[in-house]
């Protein structure tokens, strides 16, 4: 019971996190079937593409250790992440920093919006990601 109790208690500060950012985030999402799916669906819908760097998103010491080609895959088409993924002008770092220290929560810089469409994965030296990542459709045929 307690396990449950933390999981349902866990996204709460993200809701926080999300209030506070209310007039400082142009956009965002909560990623649940996974980075590259909900991603997609923010920059189809607000007409952008952005360049994600799949070596600056947080991962824990398990997942670390495991192969890059694991890490990436987990990280980025894993689902039931349950965090908030947003964007916001680089004028309002400063906010985003102090909506993140009011919540207590950890907020990383994974990215930016760009105006071509779609979504490029690279990694921290700019190179483009090898292979392609799909996250879960609720819609599809087995």
């Amino acid at each position: 019971l307690q396990a449950l109790r933390d999981a349902l208690e866990c996204p709460q500060p993200r809701v926080a996190l999300g209030l506070a950012l209310r007039g400082v985030a142009s956009a965002a999402i909560d990623l649940s079937d996974g980075l590259v799916g909900d991603l997609g669906h923010l920059l189809q819908r607000s007409g952008v593409g952005a360049e994600l760097d799949a070596d600056a998103l947080p991962r824990s010491a398990t997942l670390a250790a495991q192969p890059r080609d694991v890490q990436h895959r987990c990280l980025l088409a894993g689902g039931d992440d349950y965090e908030l993924l947003f964007s916001a002008p680089p004028a309002q770092r400063a906010a985003v920093t102090a909506a993140a220290q009011a919540g207590a929560v950890a907020v990383t810089r994974v990215g930016r919006v760009v105006a071509a469409p779609g979504l490029r994965l690279v990694d921290a030296a700019g190179r483009a990601l090898p292979g392609s990542y799909a996250a879960h459709d609720h819609f599809a045929r087995p």
